[in-house]
Formats: structure tokens, C-alpha cells, sequence
């Protein structure tokens, strides 16, 4: 949902990477449909893992309790978002959800924009 939203918000104005340290063998149908409902399509997304090169590559990493299964290196920005797990949850339960992770996405889209401007 984090990437989604940011890709949505943000345009091409920031890439974004999504994968988890133990990504479902698909996207939790309950977590599309909140989605689609906030007007962001996710119908055609996949988990992936998380790989030791799209660690590397970024300069900000989103950590929704992933511990010491994330790679860490030097000179990266990490914030660990700690969230409710929206795996195996209906959509009642997922949509406060959603709407935590759109509201930290958009704080996080204000902080990348400003510190691009300095």
C-alpha cells in the first residue's frame, strides 16, 4: 500500500521499490479493494522479496517490522513504520490501515520534496 500510495502521490517525482522480507504469494484481496476504494489500482502488483540491490540502490528505506531481515548499510535513511499487518485481515480492518499509511506516505513525500528544494 506504501509504494502504491507513493507512486500515486508523488509521480515520477520519486522511484519506488516495493518488497518485503516475507512477501504472501499474493496481494491480500481485502488490502486491492481499500485500495481501489482511495482510487489507487493494485489489481495487476505481486510481493516480492526484498533483495540486498534494491536496499543498495535506495536512498530512503520504509521498514514495516521487518527486524534483522532487512539489509542495513551505511549512508541510507531508515524509518520503521510500525503498522498493523493487514495480511489475512477483511477490509473493514484494513481500510484505518490504508489510511495510516497514505498519511505517513504523504508526511514523507513533504519531507523528500523539501529536502530535494535545499
Amino acid at each position: 500500500m506504501a509504494a502504491a500510495f507513493l507512486t500515486h502521490l508523488a509521480g515520477d517525482r520519486i522511484e519506488v521499490r516495493s518488497a518485503g522480507s516475507a512477501p504472501a504469494d499474493r496481494v491480500n484481496p481485502a488490502v486491492v479493494e481499500a485500495m481501489a476504494e482511495a482510487g489507487v489500482d493494485i489489481t495487476a502488483e505481486s510481493p516480492k522479496i526484498l533483495t540486498t540491490d534494491a536496499v543498495r540502490a535506495s536512498d530512503v528505506v520504509i521498514t514495516m517490522g521487518c527486524g534483522d531481515a532487512c539489509p542495513v548499510f551505511p549512508g541510507k535513511t531508515y524509518l520503521d513504520w510500525q503498522l498493523a499487518d493487514p495480511a489475512g485481515q477483511g477490509l473493514a480492518a484494513v481500510r484505518p490501515i490504508r489510511d495510516e499509511i497514505r498519511s505517513r506516505v504523504e508526511g514523507l513525500i513533504g519531507e523528500l520534496v523539501a529536502t530535494e528544494r535545499n
